[in-house]
């Protein structure tokens, strides 16, 4: 059982694996300072925590998160929540994000922060990306599954060797540890991961059930050494990528540099620093490889999704439509993505955490259905609101939000939840969750 959980994890430890659990951790490292420890402590909260917990969860109920949604709140909004998600995940955000991230860590170094050489890669890059999308095969699977390890040993590597010859700590950016502890978890939302495991989780089932599991207890026994084994994995790389950074000089033109990216700046630099040229041109090499399967897979897996969903064109059309999509934001460049992309995962996520938490705590208490509906749809509803209220600095709604327990920091829905529940406990209508289904 543990030899089969250790294996399952190094999969999952290779689809999730892409260029946000790269670059954030990092970064965050850097901004961090003395406050390291608790910057640190929110990302992996929410960068691992939400994620696995997402993911078990999702292979616990049968028909994931779909099925589940489309039960407690309706089909339109399953259909809708899980559009917003795959395009975040697909073409707007990490799709457009890996390809930065290669360029930033693969050709910046030799060519600068252009605009032209970035475009000139991007054609390249999604060119050869569209080819292989239009018709997928186990061979980028097993190339990604072979990259990939050979990718995060080298940024072990990187991590230990790192680690050891950078002593000086960064004054960093921080005020405190809860802000720093703020900080980390809202940064973690960058990985993408929760949201990734809402889609994912029946692709892990489906390969889970290839070990041939053939009762609940093995099954359940394996997916919580599954669950320990990502974790570790996720928790290390993190940890070690922001004590990286936390030791990293960076000079005071680079920052002021609104073109660099700190995360990517701190890999290939201290990629550079450590083993010379031919370390920062292995880095750059494997990063791209990797960053392009992901590209690949998350074409592919966003084009299935709509092509099954919206029936009104088919997989090619689809996968035209992504490629030029992610194509077209990659070329804002990536400190401009994750820019646009935190507002939208500042809704989604907490949308996505109260699903899963609505989810697990059905399996075990009946709760009303139109109690789960209204928590999930308000959940939505108030992080929007809060979002736009942050963005257009419309200081009625930060009054509104800072009357909420964790307003002011921008966790009014953990309120929502609260209420959410304790109203589907005195509804009428009341519905328990399905049995975990093999």
């Amino acid at each position: 059982m543990i030899k089969k959980g250790f294996l399952i994890g190094l999969l999952l430890f290779g689809i999730f694996f892409g260029a946000g659990n790269l670059i954030f951790p990092a970064e965050l490292g850097f901004r961090a300072g003395k406050y390291f420890s608790y910057a640190m402590s929110g990302f992996v909260l929410s960068g691992v925590g939400i994620a696995i917990i997402t993911l078990i969860a999702g292979t616990m109920v049968r028909g994931g998160y779909k099925r589940e949604l489309s039960i407690k709140v309706d089909t339109n909004f399953a259909i809708g929540y899980l559009t917003v998600l795959y395009l975040a995940i697909g073409p707007f955000f990490a799709i457009p994000r890996t390809a930065s991230t290669s360029f930033s860590i693969g050709i910046a170094p030799v060519t600068g922060n252009g605009r032209m050489p970035l475009f000139v890669f991007s054609i390249i890059y999604f060119l050869f990306a569209y080819l292989i999308a239009i018709n997928p095969s186990k061979l980028m699977d097993r190339v990604g599954k072979v990259l990939t390890p050979i990718f995060a040993l080298l940024i072990v590597i990187l991590i230990i060797v790192g680690n050891l010859n950078f002593h000086a700590v960064n004054e960093g950016e921080m005020t405190g540890s809860l802000v720093a502890l703020k900080t980390g978890f809202f940064d973690g939302y960058n990985t993408l991961d929760a949201l990734a495991s809402v889609s994912f989780c029946l692709i892990a089932t489906s390969g889970i059930k290839n070990f041939g599991f053939s009762s609940k207890k093995e099954y359940k026994g394996i997916m919580a050494i599954v669950g320990i084994v990502t974790t570790i994995f996720f928790s290390g790389l993190y940890i070690g990528l922001g004590a990286l950074g936390n030791k990293f000089d960076i000079s005071k033109e680079v920052l002021s540099d609104p073109n660099t990216n700190i995360g990517t700046y701190i890999l290939s630099m201290s990629s550079y620093k450590l083993f010379g040229r031919f370390g920062q041109i292995f880095l750059g090499t494997m990063t791209i490889l990797t960053c392009f399967t992901t590209t690949v897979g998350l074409i592919a897996v966003t084009s299935e999704f709509f092509t099954d969903i919206f029936k009104m064109f088919g997989y090619r059309t689809y996968v035209n439509i992504f490629t030029l999509t992610g194509f077209a934001m990659s070329n804002f460049g990536l400190n401009t993505i994750i820019k646009i992309s935190v507002p939208i995962l500042k809704i989604l996520y907490p949308v996505t955490i109260v699903i899963v938490l609505t989810v697990i705590l059905n399996k075990f208490i009946s709760l009303s259905k139109t109690g789960m509906k209204f928590t999930i749809i308000l959940t939505a509803v108030i992080s929007a609101i809060d979002v736009i209220g942050n963005i257009s600095d419309i200081k009625l709604i930060k009054i509104f939000m800072s009357l909420f327990i964790g307003g002011r920091a921008g966790f009014v829905w953990i309120n929502i939840v609260v209420f959410g529940i304790l109203l589907s406990l005195v509804l009428k209508d009341k519905v328990r969750g399905e049995g975990f289904e093999i």
